[in-house]
């Protein structure tokens, strides 16, 4: 794969422009509000594939947002690789704990870049590393250095569940047929230890409503007599959990995979410092479920959280009411064998269960996914580790991921392929978050290192 260096040292400023030019538009896909800004940046994706050289690109219309698929073979009797990615962003709330506007990148150095980041809504997730594919593309066509066919498949619903990926992929199998899916929307444990992500966990995702007088209240007049819907809320939530940090709901760890004291071990090779960890979050100290490490909590566990609360009244100075409604959204993330279905029905019957009787319940489920483990011994991880190995000069660990790509387990069920997960972010790049940023130094890392991954995958099917 000569020439790749300097390909990227030729090209970085342009690389970066383009980057620094699709995350200005706002392709925030939970607002309807910027539903113009999502469709226009599925028309950037779609150019920018066509100038990479694919040879068919096509927006497929959806039910809500569409998607970008593009695709070159060279040959049908080579492998071929389909590369997903998604090109809508998280809303970038709260905005005033943003540095800079979520959609006016700019470049800054941090101790972890010193190379410098780019600070903006989607630099990690995903827009960027989605981008890195796309200029990888383009390095492989313009040197006439592709080794097998590629498809792309760039949705723009991923923040919201994915919800019309799958009668896509389900209605078009043959035209997304392939021999291994290539992913990059996950991270590294740090620039100088790559890894390649093997494990994903699932999700299930609620909202409750509870519901108390028809009104609200005057909290001197009703107060202690009529019960208030937050202070029920509070306690719900907070039964939901043992003093343990136990998930309290009944059959909620059914069908948790417990792992062996082998591979438990295997996992703690990782390098990581608690005092490190507490120290970049600004805490005094880790929490969660008894029996387990900060990393098995975050990767092998599954997990309850509160994602948002509200209800009454929240504006400025005082309101004394007793509100006739309070709300929260509860995400559960959920380990391999858990179904995300079972676990939200078995969340509805109970939450609903332990409600006392001066309220009334409501819980509405949003979208939820299954989980997802990829063999370390197969050719697609052999082909990865080799990329690595070529670009950082060491070989990539295996790690099981928290997060949660839904899809992955839904293109093995529908397509009948494994996914390999190449993530080049790091824990620190915030995403979901305010400040969110992705290195400049990851980002040409990454389509440094992805041409490889053809290369070998190519060579190891031969």
């Amino acid at each position: 794969m000569h020439s790749i260096k300097n390909f990227i040292n030729n090209h970085k400023e342009t690389f970066i422009n383009e980057l620094i030019e699709l995350l200005k538009i706002p392709s925030i896909s939970a607002d309807s509000a910027y539903k113009n800004d999502v469709l226009n940046t599925a028309e950037v994706v779609k150019l920018r594939l066509q100038e990479a050289g694919c040879d068919l690109v096509e927006i497929h219309p959806t039910d809500g947002y569409p998607i970008v698929y593009a695709e070159k073979i060279i040959d049908p009797k080579l492998p071929t690789i389909l590369v997903y990615g998604h090109y809508d962003v998280q809303p970038p709330d709260p905005i005033n704990l943003w540095h800079s506007p979520p959609f006016e990148p700019v470049i800054k150095t941090t101790e972890l870049h010193p190379n410098g980041a780019i600070f903006a809504r989607g630099a990690c997730d995903d827009k960027g590393q989605m981008y890195m594919h796309v200029k990888a593309m383009q390095f492989m066509t313009s040197t006439n250095q592709l080794p097998c066919n590629v498809k792309f498949m760039i949705e723009g619903e991923e923040e919201v569940g994915s919800v019309n990926l799958a009668t896509f992929v389900k209605n078009n199998r043959e035209k997304l047929a392939n021999d291994v899916i290539l992913i990059s929307d996950t991270g590294m444990i740090a620039n100088d230890v790559p890894s390649i992500t093997t494990g994903l966990r699932g999700l299930s995702y609620v909202e409750v409503e509870v519901t108390g007088p028809n009104r609200d209240l005057h909290s001197g007049l009703y107060g202690g007599a009529v019960a208030n819907p937050i202070n029920i809320l509070a306690k719900m939530i907070a039964s939901l959990h043992d003093d343990h940090n136990h998930i309290t709901i009944p059959g909620f760890y059914d069908k948790v995979e417990e792992l062996s004291k082998e591979e438990r071990a295997e996992m703690a090779k990782a390098p990581f410092r608690l005092e490190n960890y507490k120290k970049a979050l600004n805490i005094k100290a880790v929490y969660g479920e008894e029996g387990y490490t900060t990393n098995e909590r975050n990767s092998i566990r599954p997990t309850l959280d509160v994602n948002g609360i509200w209800g009454g009244y929240t504006g400025e100075g005082a309101k004394t009411v007793i509100p006739s409604k309070a709300y929260a959204k509860i995400s559960m993330r959920l380990v391999p064998h858990q179904d995300w279905e079972d676990i939200t029905e078995l969340f509805k019957t109970h939450f609903e269960s332990i409600a006392p009787k001066g309220v009334t319940v409501n819980v509405k489920p949003h979208h939820g996914g299954q989980g997802y483990v990829t063999p370390i011994d197969n050719i697609a991880y052999q082909a990865a580790s080799k990329a690595y190995e070529q670009t950082f000069g060491k070989t990539p660990i295996p790690q099981r991921s928290g997060g949660s790509i839904p899809i992955v387990s839904l293109f093995e069920q529908e397509l009948k392929s494994k996914t390999i997960l190449m993530g080049f972010g790091l824990d620190s790049d915030a995403i979901h978050s305010p400040n969110e940023h992705f290195g400049i130094w990851n980002y040409l890392k990454g389509i440094e290192t992805i041409p490889w991954f053809y290369k070998y995958f190519t060579e190891l099917n031969q």
